[in-house]
């Protein structure tokens, strides 16, 4: 049988498998009218973890905004500088809908990334010698830099671990929470793991909150495609980058927080555009109330015109439930295949990382290939294979060790050690030193103008690989890792 053949046999128990999908079909001519480039390309694009696609017409709609009107620094009163402060007013207002937010208890900070947002929390957080930051094991690197504040103050700092289906024991996170201190605390975690896909429970957040502590959620992966109510959990700080969730800007995100929240926080420094007055010889300054007093320099006042654009096609034209419901089938489908690859021996060919089914999950599966002698397969081999494959999937740690401990059942013990060694030059001699089989892992992750064939390439693509045996290869070693 012909791989067409097959692929047309796959696609018919494809529809009887998942009924639900044809009712998707508008996101196919949605593709071929704002996406048409991925198919132009021949591109199977299945890293919409690490960065959404803005749709052709998205784009369009903001040069039309951006080219019909003059807009100027909004740190004055003239008539572009107004243009552009009421532009950012309407982003923010955007922003705080999207989440269904109640503008009398939330503001929303512009920063650069999620990043910044965290940072800037970070930096201002009242920590003091009896206060706490609790930690879960799986968080983004900028989550877990908090903890360089915190311990700089003399906080205690606590991290909760990850059972190998990589998520918390709820009675472990609880027993945390129940040591609060009277100091002001912080929790932090994501709301979605940005390598596992793991969804981490929401309640969390009351939990916290009744215990004393303040909740910053990272939301940066979750909503990608998933929708937050902030009339019904109410977490202090929500960090989010605009890209993850529609792919433009890529230089704007923004801090979500709580008014109460925002009151505590003490910055250590000023910038332009965050005081109300300011003295070189007195040494004295007055902060602006937020949001103003928390926006460092001059903001993107052109990149928020792209904000309320790309939040309206998220949610109008491509339609948030239905993107759920097409992800949901495909990233059924595919988890179904990778589950019963299997090399001519018997072998199983992938090594799934985190839950085995869609439940709880976003449409993100991270995985590492195993040879035909069980061993794993250098993730970097595997994307430069896809890679002349027309298949753009990420590879490595992805700025979560805490994650990568746990699937490699890393001992903390020699963690320590190798973090108490003199410095060392780049992430290949780190993974040496802790002793990591591989740098990382393989990510696939699907998005709204996913479709079956992209799922039918990447299958075929993965059964490429049986048989494959690693010490058999005798191309060149992929460069080494210097960073993760």
């Amino acid at each position: 049988m012909t791989v067409e053949a097959q692929e047309e046999l796959g696609a018919a128990e494809f529809s009887r498998a998942f009924p639900g999908y044809i009712a998707t079909g508008h996101l196919d001519r949605i593709r071929k009218e704002d996406f048409g480039r991925l198919d132009d390309q021949d591109l199977v694009y299945v890293d919409y973890a690490g960065s959404g696609l803005p749709g052709r017409s998205q784009i369009a709609a903001y040069q039309q905004v951006l080219c019909g009107g003059t807009w100027g620094n909004p740190h004055s009163e003239n008539g572009p500088s107004r243009r552009s402060t009421e532009a950012m007013h309407r982003a923010r207002q955007a922003t705080l809908r999207f989440l269904n937010a109640d503008p009398e208890e939330y503001s929303v900070i512009f920063t650069a990334n999620a990043s910044g947002a965290l940072r800037l929390v970070g930096e201002a957080f009242p920590f003091g010698p009896e206060s706490r930051l609790a930690l879960l094991q799986d968080n983004h690197n900028s989550v877990l830099g908090i903890r360089e504040y915190a311990t700089a103050c003399g906080a205690a700092v606590e991290t909760i671990p990850l059972r190998p289906d990589l998520r918390a024991d709820p009675s472990a996170v609880l027993q945390v929470l129940d040591r609060a201190s009277a100091s002001p605390s912080l929790f932090a975690y994501p709301a979605q793991s940005n390598f596992s896909g793991v969804r981490h429970p929401l309640g969390w957040v009351r939990e916290a909150q009744s215990r004393g502590w303040r909740v910053a959620l990272d939301a940066a992966a979750y909503l990608a495609l998933s929708d937050l109510d902030l009339r019904t959990d109410k977490p202090d700080f929500v960090p989010l980058s605009y890209y993850k969730i529609f792919g433009w800007p890529t230089g704007l995100g923004c801090l979500v927080a709580r008014s109460d929240a925002l009151a505590e926080l003490r910055r250590p420094w000023f910038a332009g555009g965050t005081v109300v007055a300011s003295s070189a010889r007195g040494g004295w300054h007055a902060p602006a109330a937020p949001p103003d007093g928390f926006e460092d320099g001059t903001p993107d006042f052109t990149g928020v015109l792209g904000v309320p654009i790309g939040l309206d096609y998220v949610r109008e034209t491509l339609g948030r439930e239905a993107v759920r419901t097409r992800v949901r089938c495909l990233l059924d489908w595919l988890l179904d295949a990778m589950r019963t690859l299997r090399h001519g021996n018997g072998l199983p060919l992938c090594a799934l990382y985190g839950p085995a089914d869609t439940r709880d999950r976003g449409a993100t599966v991270a995985f590492n290939l195993l040879d035909a002698d069980g061993a794993l397969v250098d993730e970097r081999v595997v994307e430069s294979g896809a890679a002349r494959s027309g298949i753009a999937l990420r590879a490595g740690c992805f700025c979560n060790p805490g994650v990568g401990e746990t699937i490699f059942a890393l001992d903390p013990e020699d963690l320590l050690r190798a973090g108490q060694r003199p410095a060392l030059a780049t992430a290949e001699a780190y993974r040496r030193a802790i002793g990591l089989p591989t740098g990382g892992a393989l990510r696939i992750s699907l998005g709204p103008v996913s479709d079956l064939r992209d799922v039918s390439r990447l299958i075929r693509f993965l059964k490429s690989w049986r048989d494959y045996r690693a010490a058999a290869d005798d191309a060149p070693d992929p460069a080494e890792r210097t960073r993760c």
